[in-house]
């Protein structure tokens, strides 16, 4: 008999928002822990303690470029994604202003993109709209680059909120044309699926493929004009440097992970289509969101009618599970996705899954039974069951 007084069992915690600050892989943190023996020293320094930090720093960025496709010296590391995003705009904005203010963004960039773009071009921003599943026509924004005064073009690979990949090949192509260089953000993408070397600026994100968080990506092209916009230091880009356990820890990552996409990409597609299938299936008044096939294979949204995301949230953890929301851009604004705003989809009453390498069946499951008795039950607090 078991005893009323003795407290309950915390349920089983089930990640399934991993987008942005994956679980730290195994491998990951060997590197970190023995980094912070061999690469403690300023890389900066020439003593011999300083040279063998140094060493390990250029060995991650050799790394990372391997997998990117690009030269060590092209690829430089941030102390966030966010601040590779904007170094690249704000310095390229500068680097050609000779050229004009200009900047086009696709309408489901990043907030970090789109707030730089603004910053540097003003009314000269120029946002191309998406269809429904949150594309982009490759079209309509080859004619907007081509458009005199562009100084810099900005296209997601992937969309990290909804899944959907980007038109990057047939952009690449009409920016090439127009001679405007195009950076593309694979902080979704990247070790998830094959990056294409179609970009003339990349930004990443180690906390997405299982890295430490505190180090983005961004790897230039040689010939891309850029002009820093800040006082002069040593490192030009991202003055300050970056700790060389966490790079060597981000490099290590993005090897494993890029080991294991295949693999791993195809296993969680299937589970995502699972995901997608039983949702829409069991959850009334449903709306699940993306692209169903040219997508990321770890990603899934959809949007629940007469429900509050945040509400629907909290009740999923309560009960173990770990989800994200696109219902608000920052978690202090209660506004409606950018995103989901763009695609013109139901954006409130919104769950999102990441999914991380290891999820499994029953992890899945488990969530696909809770999520419909969930759902009532929110839609209960407000009153509006049996609509």
């Amino acid at each position: 008999m078991t005893d009323a007084t003795a407290p309950r069992s915390a349920p089983r915690r089930v990640i399934l928002d991993a987008g942005g600050r994956a679980p730290l892989l195994t491998e990951a943190r060997a590197a970190f822990v023995e980094a912070l023996d061999q690469g403690w020293a300023d890389p900066r320094r020439l003593f011999s303690e300083g040279r063998r930090a140094r060493m390990l720093l250029d060995g991650a960025r050799e790394a990372i470029a391997g997998v990117v496709g690009a030269r060590t010296e092209e690829i430089d590391l941030a102390p966030s994604h966010v601040a590779a995003l904007h170094t690249a705009v704000r310095s390229v904005a500068r680097g050609r202003r000779r050229v004009g203010s200009g900047v086009v963004v696709g309408a489901v960039e990043r907030a970090a993109v789109l707030n730089a773009a603004a910053f540097v071009a003003g009314d000269a921003r120029l946002v191309v709209p998406v269809d429904a599943t949150g594309r982009v026509d490759a079209a309509t924004f080859a004619a907007a680059v081509a458009a005199p005064g562009v100084a810099l073009a900005a296209l997601q690979h992937a969309n990290g909120e909804v899944g959907t990949l980007q038109p990057v090949d047939e952009v690449h192509v009409a920016a090439r044309a127009a001679g405007v260089p195009l950076l593309v953000d694979a902080g979704a993408s990247l070790g998830h699926v094959a990056v294409p070397p179609s970009w003339d600026l990349l930004a990443a994100d180690a906390g997405d493929w299982g890295g430490p968080g505190g180090i983005g990506v961004l790897a230039t092209r040689r010939g891309v004009r850029r002009s820093p916009d800040g006082p002069e230091d040593d490192d030009r880009w991202f003055p300050g440097g970056v700790s060389v356990p966490a790079a060597l820890a981000a490099a290590v990552a993005l090897q494993v992970a890029e080991q294991r996409r295949v693999a791993e990409a195809q296993r969680l597609h299937a589970l995502v289509d699972r995901v997608r299938a039983r949702v829409a299936a069991e959850v009334p008044d449903v709306d699940v969101v993306g692209d169903p096939d040219r997508r990321l294979p770890h990603v899934v949204t959809f949007s629940c009618l007469y429900v509050d995301g945040e509400a629907l949230v909290t009740a999923l953890d309560a009960e173990g599970f770990a989800v994200g929301s696109g219902s608000a851009c920052t978690s202090s604004a209660l506004e409606p996705s950018h995103v989901l705003a763009a695609m013109g989809v139901l954006t409130h009453g919104n769950v999102r899954l990441a999914l991380p390498a290891g999820t499994t069946e029953r992890d899945v499951d488990a969530f696909c039974d809770a999520l419909p008795r969930l759902v009532a039950r929110v839609r209960s607090a407000l009153g509006v069951e049996g609509l």
